[in-house]
């Protein structure tokens, strides 16, 4: 077995099909997705995408290489400036504007993916922070490039696929996934552990992120009435 994003991705194949297989995805590549369901994952992706760039910048910080550095300051730059250039995109279309945005919060799936990725760059190992951050860069993409192949003609939500499958992500997620591969051939037995764990973590919220979707999920109690 190879590097630490192989084996990690063959170790969830069950999980990895349990998302292809669910019926959010299953709309979004049949283009059969309901506007509303589309919508509110839009919406949540943007609240977490802003989580997620500040994760990927305190993990920069901490990067023990110029490389590390480097191209994790890249990918929080892009998430902020690249992928929500896409939302706006899709909010323009539906008529999302930046009041309707602000009036939204973050799901429970949400709140709880984007603040454990925060908290575990910039409290845990660089290792296992960098191992929390893959599955979200190497899931979508490998969900983009199914999507692409089952894609049909027409799909109202090909631009979405198009971002995921695309030659520069695919570029952009190798190099993420190679900082790990050598972060987990210099680590120690335990901090490898630990980036089992951060990894798999991460690969169940990925799951949990698309079925939050498809149940429209919102706090199911109100602290104030």
């Amino acid at each position: 077995m190879s590097g630490f994003s192989a084996r990690m991705f063959d170790e969830i194949a069950p999980l990895f099909r349990r998302i292809l297989d669910h019926p959010f995805v299953r709309g979004l590549a049949d283009g059969s997705l309901a506007r509303e369901r589309f919508v509110h994952y839009m919406v949540q992706d943007a609240h977490y995408l802003a989580l997620f760039a500040r994760a990927l910048a305190l993990a920069a910080a901490r990067a023990p290489t110029v490389e590390g550095q480097v191209e994790l300051a890249r990918a929080s730059h892009d998430a902020i400036v690249v992928e929500r250039a896409l939302h706006d995109g899709f909010f323009r279309d539906f008529g999302i504007d930046e009041a309707a945005f602000a009036a939204s919060r973050p799901s429970p799936t949400c709140f709880a993916y984007g603040h454990f990725l925060i908290s575990t760059a910039a409290g845990d190992d660089w290792p296992v922070a960098l191992a929390a951050l893959v599955p979200c860069f190497h899931i979508y993409h490998e969900v983009g490039k199914v999507l692409l192949a089952e894609s049909r003609p027409g799909n109202p939500w090909q631009r979405w696929i198009d971002t995921y499958a695309d030659e520069a992500f695919a570029d952009q997620v190798r190099r993420i996934l190679a900082l790990a591969d050598r972060a987990w051939a210099e680590a120690g037995d335990a901090v490898r552990a630990r980036m089992r764990e951060a990894h798999l973590a991460s690969s169940r919220l990925e799951w949990m992120f698309w079925d939050a979707a498809w149940r429209l999920e919102d706090w199911p109690v109100e602290a104030t009435e």
